[in-house]
Parts: C-alpha cells; structure tokens; sequence
C-alpha cells in the first residue's frame, strides 16, 4: 500500500514567546519488512534560528530546533509517502508464557531491539496491581505469549469506551483505568502496563492511522489523526508483534510507524520549552491518502 501523509501541528501563544528550544518527532520511519520512506520533508514557521537532526537511541527521527526572536506561534507541517510492506504474522511461534522469562534472559543483546528496556516500569507506564490483575483475570497464563497479548489486546477493546473527552494527555493510566474510558494513548498504555505485570516486555508505537469515512460520505480534510498501538515481544522466534487495542486488532497495511519507545514520554510528537507567560492554543490535522 502507498500513501500520501500530511500533517499540520499549530500552537499560538496567549503572550509572544520571547524565544524557544523543541525536539520535534513527526517523520515516519523506514523499517525492513514494515514500511519504506520513499520522501519526506518537514516545515516550519516561524523558521528556526538553529535546526540539527539525529536520531535517538530508539532509531527515531528528531529534528532540534531554537527560536531566539519573538513569536506568536509554531507551525509545523510534515509531508511523506511512504509504502507499507507489513504482512500479518504467520504461524504462532511465540513461547508459552511460563518459558518467555528464560528467553529474555538468554538475550545478550542490549540495543533498542532488546527485550531488557520493555520489561519493567516506564516514566508514563507504572507497574499497576490492579491492571496487572485485570490482564491476569482475563488472559490463560498457559497460552502462548502471542495468544495472552491479542486476549489482552481484546478485552480492551470491549472493556473500554473511546471518549476523547475522558482523559488529557498527561492523565495518569491508574486514572484512566478506572474510568474505563479514555483515547489510544490511554488503552496502549494500560496494555503495555498490564503485559509487563504478566512479564511479558511491550512498547508503545506512535504512527498515523488510514481511517475510511462511512459509505456514501466523503473523507475530510484532515479528519485523521496520530495514533498508538503496542509492540509485543513475543519470544526469540517471533521477535516483536504489534497490537492495536483501540480497534481491536493486529497493526496492519493501514498503520504507518513514526517512533518506538517505552511510552509516550518517548515519542512525543514535540516537546521543548518556551520563555513566555499564558496558555497557548494547539490543534492537529492529518491526511493519510492511498496513492493509487
């Protein structure tokens, strides 16, 4: 599959910043097996006294920028196509859960691949009792680790209302588990929480989403949005699975990845500082358009 992806990100200040320094992370990844970047190209207004990119120890994109003069906002646009290669998972290798403890250990490796940086509590993903006990009432600990995330992944999706309204972006996950309510970030986050309590490592996944408007309606401007889901260490065999709770299902043709991290804290779409006074006003819109 072959999609065009715009997004726009526009903050205006209550009171002109005096000056600023952000790290913004918005471009997507190419990644051997999942997706390939064919172009992609980033904006910014007002333009930045100083600019630099690297990439962080997650492999993902990170563009650094200052803003010295005064301003009234940022606007940040990034465009991209890219081609998405992922296949479903093939047949179950993953491990029994009792045996995926010995795997992890077995693991020598310590790169942003391994296993060792999923495993315990994160600075946005606390190990909860609670929500460790919900994974453990409603999964069998004697399937495979493959099976416990997609049962996990499933009784999310059902025990849980989407409402955007429920939640805010720093609301802690022991909050929004008790709501039962919240947006992805809040359902991946308590996914990735309830399968490490089982001891199974998880990460967070922030991309875009293809959504499709209801049939005889036409798709609007911007009506998408960034998305969350989890990735699933599911044994040396099966390697890393990812998981979309929100809808229920494995991430597919329609999931584009733009960072890996332990949580959202890591991937951040943008995160920085300001030398201002007052609130500021945000609002996002995003395309993602099949190319045919």
């Amino acid at each position: 599959m072959l999609y065009d992806v715009r997004l726009a990100l526009n903050y205006t200040y209550d009171v002109p910043a005096s000056g600023g320094r952000h790290l913004v992370r918005v471009m997507p990844r190419t990644l051997p097996g999942i997706q390939r970047v064919i172009a992609a190209s980033l904006s910014l207004d007002p333009l930045p006294s100083e600019t630099g990119r690297f990439t962080d120890f997650f492999g993902n994109s990170v563009t650094a920028l200052a803003l010295r003069s005064a301003h009234h906002g940022l606007d940040i646009a990034m465009t991209a196509r890219v081609e998405v290669e992922r296949d479903q998972p093939g047949i179950d290798l993953s491990p029994p859960l009792a045996q995926l403890s010995a795997e992890i250990a077995a693991i020598r490796d310590m790169s942003a691949q391994a296993p060792h940086h999923y495993a315990g509590a994160s600075p946005r993903v606390p190990l909860d009792d609670a929500i460790t006990a919900y994974a453990r009432e409603r999964v069998d600990t004697g399937a495979t680790v493959r099976e416990v995330a997609r049962a996990l992944c499933l009784s999310i999706h059902a025990d849980f209302a989407y409402d955007s309204e429920a939640t805010l972006v720093d609301t802690p996950i022991a909050e929004a588990f008790a709501l039962r309510r919240g947006v992805c970030q809040d359902f991946s986050h308590i996914m990735i929480a309830g399968l490490r309590g089982l001891g199974i490592p998880a990460g967070y996944v922030s991309g875009f989403l293809r959504t499709l408007p209801p049939p005889g309606e036409e798709k609007l401007e911007g009506a998408d949005a960034m998305h969350a889901w989890v990735r699933v260490w599911c044994g040396r065999e099966a390697g890393w699975v990812e998981f979309d709770p929100t809808n229920a299902m494995l991430a597919g043709q329609d999931h584009i990845v733009v960072g890996y991290g332990r949580d959202y804290a890591e991937v951040t779409p943008i995160v920085g500082i300001l030398r201002s006074s007052g609130g500021q006003e945000t609002s996002q819109a995003v395309d993602v358009l099949e190319v045919a």
